[in-house]
């Protein structure tokens, strides 16, 4: 949506509806958050009740642009302030020791907060709006908690319309992005340098070209993060993941068992129950990839058969959604095969 379709009267009421305590979802460029004020426990403990979110795991406060960030961190070492610099407004949190002023109700109970300034004008106008500039939006994807992130305002209300949670919900169009934000820890630099939490949109390389250092892999004591749970972003149907040469074995076997698949691929596959073809680029399948589980999770298949895109580079993000959503699902061909047979 561009800012001067913006209507900027639905833009207040949101605003004035989250300097209230109330929830407003609102779109961002990676996928739609779910908002409170940052700093009213009991309207960030609404999120938590919304979702169904475990009180230990944090979320990320939202920025405006140009935002003071020492009013929300302790410190800001250099690399922070260069990576904001280089990449805000943009899909990248940075994880920070929190101010002492900060609720520690958005970061899980942690001395760290993750703070990041979205770059959809929607968010932007929203966030220059809240507290005239000065607020922060705590919020987490808008959908019940490990479930598949949304990238369209209706894919919000099929999660919360009917609970009445909700006092707005903002349309900004689908989500660029399309998969969450990268999310590097420069809170324990002194003795671990910079940390890669989350890969997204931002890559490792991008974030080294910056601050001349390549973040490491997450270790034992890292912080808690937002999407970072072993089983995250999954669908109700189950969900498998094979390279192209399995995946058209494994197509034929179930079609001869009488199986129903949805598939979600970028290659020439054999037809099935349901499919949605995806680009064949890193950025194309991210923007589709959320949207696409959500139709499939609708067929009525006995699984979700995915396509397993490159490895590394750019398909990083990708590949950690698509792994975290097919978690637990290890062996569930073979089940499906195996209970035909019997």
């Amino acid at each position: 949506m561009a800012s001067e379709n913006i209507d900027q009267a639905v833009i207040e009421a949101a605003a004035r509806a989250l300097e209230q305590g109330a929830l407003v979802a609102f779109p961002t460029e990676t996928v739609y958050g779910l908002g409170a004020d940052a700093e009213n426990p009991a309207a960030v403990a609404a999120i938590y009740a919304a979702k169904g979110r475990p009180q230990d795991h944090p979320v990320i406060v939202h920025l405006a642009p140009g935002a003071p960030l020492d009013y929300w961190a302790a410190s800001i070492p250099h690399e922070a302030q260069a990576l904001a610099d280089a990449f805000w407004p943009g899909p990248l949190t940075m994880i920070l020791k929190r101010a002492p002023n900060i609720p520690n109700a958005v970061s899980g109970g942690q001395d760290t907060v993750g703070l990041r300034c979205p770059s959809h004008p929607v968010a932007i106008a929203l966030l220059r709006a809240f507290k005239g500039g000065k607020g922060g939006v705590a919020a987490p994807s808008a959908n019940k908690f490990g479930a598949v992130s949304p990238t369209l305002a209706q894919h919000v209300r099929d999660e919360f319309e009917q609970d009445g949670t909700l006092a707005m919900v903002l349309d900004g169009g689908a989500s660029q992005v399309g998969i969450e934000s990268t999310i590097v820890d420069l809170s324990r630099l002194a003795t671990h340098g910079p940390v890669l939490l989350r890969p997204g949109h931002i890559s490792a390389e991008a974030i080294a070209a910056v601050i001349d250092q390549l973040p490491s892999a997450p270790d034992a004591a890292a912080p808690r993060a937002s999407g970072t749970l072993e089983s995250h972003y999954a669908p109700h149907t189950p969900v498998a993941m094979q390279d192209s040469a399995t995946l058209r074995q494994t197509l034929a076997e179930l079609a001869a068992a009488g199986r129903k698949v949805a598939l979600i691929h970028y290659s020439d596959m054999p037809s099935t129950h349901a499919a949605l073809r995806l680009p064949a680029t890193p950025d194309g399948f991210a923007h589709a990839l959320y949207a696409a589980l959500r139709a499939m999770d609708g067929q009525g298949a006995d699984l979700i058969l995915v396509e397993a895109p490159p490895q590394g580079g750019a398909w990083l993000g990708v590949n950690d959604r698509l792994r975290r959503a097919a978690h637990g699902s290890t062996g569930i061909v073979h089940g499906l095969l195996n209970q035909t047979a019997q």
